[in-house]
């Protein structure tokens, strides 16, 4: 190697990262309703970096053995790179724990959702706890109208750049994640089960679907997924999803069918052409 050649580079980088938000320091009650979640999509999670926000026990002291949680979380195939929030306490344990402290403009979302539940993964689900996909907001309902307009008002204003559908003519492999940023998905092969497709805009698969179809990574309520062989293991449009541990319903089993959002709800239904 010459020393004209570098062996490194430090750049900025944006990444998307999960936030596991935590509302009790009951770790067994973390643990029990964690397991049960994973339970429902299993290997969904698996190798997904999470930075655990403590930011909604922040002020009343809590203490959590964030060793014992960690290594649950590692267990379960999640793996904790990180918290925001919370108590010195908690905090002094996560810098012991080896876990990087963030800010709250680094994770982005650092609003919370009231919640009866000790504690969730950002965002909306048909069950008791939910997951937030890249870029999803959350709404705080202790904030007032005027308040929550002077916040529109003072944010800074982003452009989204429109891009390209994204077309793949191959069969995408198990294990293999397809991302098409800011644009629609095309599939012209089929998809295997334990692939990903994710969209910031439509899905589309012109063969069979066996694996999980994301549409709306981005929060965009009005993306659409249509497949023409419905096998999937999970369907989701802005963070909503479904998953078909049994398989997809009768009605649009290996058939045409699309998918859409109507309020917190998926519908599927039958393409008739």
């Amino acid at each position: 190697m010459t020393i004209e050649e570098h062996a490194f580079k430090i750049k900025t980088g944006n990444f998307h990262v999960l936030q596991l938000h935590i509302y009790t320091d009951d770790l067994d009650e973390i643990k029990s309703q964690l397991a049960l979640r994973l339970s429902q999509t299993p290997d969904f999670f698996t190798n997904t970096p999470m930075v655990l926000d403590f930011s909604a026990i922040a002020e009343n002291n809590a203490e959590i053995d964030l060793a014992e949680l960690t290594s649950f979380m590692q267990e379960h195939g999640m793996r904790a790179a990180g918290f925001v929030g919370g108590s010195a306490a908690l905090r002094a344990a996560g810098e012991q724990t080896g876990l990087v402290q963030f800010s709250d403009g680094v994770t982005k979302g650092a609003s919370r959702r009231a919640t009866d539940q000790p504690f969730s993964v950002t965002g909306r689900h048909e069950t008791m706890l939910q997951e937030q996909l890249p870029g999803m907001a959350e709404i705080n309902p202790a904030e007032t109208a005027d308040h929550a307009a002077e916040l529109l008002q003072s944010a800074p204003q982003v452009k989204t750049v429109a891009r390209p559908t994204r077309v793949i003519d191959k069969p995408v492999r198990t294990g293999q994640r397809i991302y098409a940023e800011g644009g629609n998905l095309v599939v012209l092969a089929v998809v295997n089960a334990g692939a990903e497709l994710i969209a910031d805009g439509d899905i589309h698969v012109y063969a069979p679907m066996r694996g999980r179809a994301i549409a709306g990574a981005q929060g965009n309520e009005a993306a659409r997924i249509f497949v023409q062989g419905m096998e999937a293991e999970l369907l989701s449009i802005a963070g909503c999803f479904k998953v078909f541990e049994d398989g997809v319903p009768e009605n649009v089993r290996g058939k045409p069918a699309q998918v859409h959002l109507e309020g917190s709800r998926l519908f599927i239904e039958p393409l008739h052409f």
